[in-house]
């Protein structure tokens, strides 16, 4: 069944290691058990990503632990200019000594060592992203104290197969329309956040990949007509026939959509992007601002990303038929590329 909703509660994986109910839910209503896992421990991925975006500048930070590999990242965006630059830290064969929570209802997700401090704080209500990164760029620190609000509301979360590996899954949540306070500070700049205004979406996954996958994802946050907006789109990642993780977020509710496809001359990401769908129900032009792009190919490794932010104008469509105007929503959309 196509858009299918989980909403029981039960073990993620079977005795096999398999998931038991592919499909998508509201919230974390399947348990994820990392010693259910039937895999090496150098295959299984888990990570926690958060994304704060105001209209001049963004943040993002990373804490994952994928195995033999730990990805630890920082980015800083100012659109103003444009201008961007990601700090990443590499280290060799956590394989779960990071101890990354089984939810993302509770615990924290820690990280230090001699130049990067940075902490994933979960209290009721609230997330705390906290994070001191000495000479982030040119020899300059980075530092920030960001405070997300989190209400009761609905999420988007996923339980996703691979056809060619029965033991290979992908369980994800994005918690959209986070609202942010703090700051951060770099090269003798304030960049402060503004809860009216500004959110934080978190990207938490866990689980077993196949080793080439290539993936699009867009996501964005705001207020349309007084309440908070946001969405949630995405494609390419594994088995999506039981359901895709296209998602529209408002006051606190979330409204289920079909397929959704990214229009893009790869060519030229920076030119202007189109979003069409099955069911009619989100229908966008994109105007890129910024392009951070990576490329890492070390052997084994090899990662092609091109995480775009932009402005989003158009027109998304809620359950009932209500349809909201989208204009100029500063949001992002990607295409990633990754073989590990």
């Amino acid at each position: 069944m196509r858009n299918h909703e989980v909403t029981k509660k039960h073990q993620l994986l079977d005795a096999k290691g398999r998931l038991v109910e592919p499909g998508w839910s509201r919230g974390l209503v399947q348990v994820y058990d990392r010693r259910a896992i039937r895999a090496p421990k150098f295959r299984i991925k888990e990570w926690d990503y958060y994304l704060v975006l105001s209209e001049q500048f963004a943040c993002a930070f990373t804490l994952s632990d994928d195995g033999y590999i730990g990805l630890q990242s920082v980015s800083l965006l100012d659109f103003t200019r444009p201008w961007e630059h990601t700090e990443t830290i590499l280290n060799a064969f956590p394989m779960g000594k990071m101890k990354m929570p089984a939810t993302s209802e509770k615990g924290h997700v820690v990280y230090r060592d001699k130049r990067l401090a940075m902490e994933f704080i979960k209290t009721e209500g609230q997330r705390r992203i906290r994070c001191d990164f000495k000479n982030f760029c040119g020899g300059k620190p980075f530092s920030c104290d960001i405070t997300l609000e989190q209400p009761p509301m609905d999420t988007m979360v996923i339980a996703t197969p691979w056809k060619e590996k029965e033991t290979a899954f992908y369980y994800n949540q994005k918690i959209n329309c986070m609202r942010a306070s703090g700051s951060a500070y770099f090269d003798g700049k304030e960049y402060a956040f503004h809860p009216e205004t500004d959110f934080g979406t978190l990207d938490w996954g866990r689980g077993v990949w196949t080793y080439d996958n290539r993936w699009y994802w867009g996501s964005g946050n705001g207020v349309i007509n007084g309440k908070p907006f946001g969405f949630n789109i995405g494609y390419g990642f594994g088995d999506t026939s039981a359901a895709s993780e296209n998602m529209l977020f408002y006051d606190g509710v979330c409204h289920k959509l079909d397929d959704v496809e990214f229009h893009i001359d790869k060519s030229d990401y920076m030119k202007p992007w189109r979003f069409t769908s099955s069911d009619g129900r989100f229908e966008m032009d994109f105007v890129p601002v910024l392009d951070r792009a990576a490329k890492i190919d070390v052997k084994l490794i090899v990662t092609d990303q091109h995480q775009v932010f932009g402005r989003m104008t158009g027109r998304a469509v809620l359950d009932d038929g209500t349809a909201l105007e989208i204009k100029d929503l500063m949001c992002f959309a990607e295409d990633v590329h990754n073989k590990y």
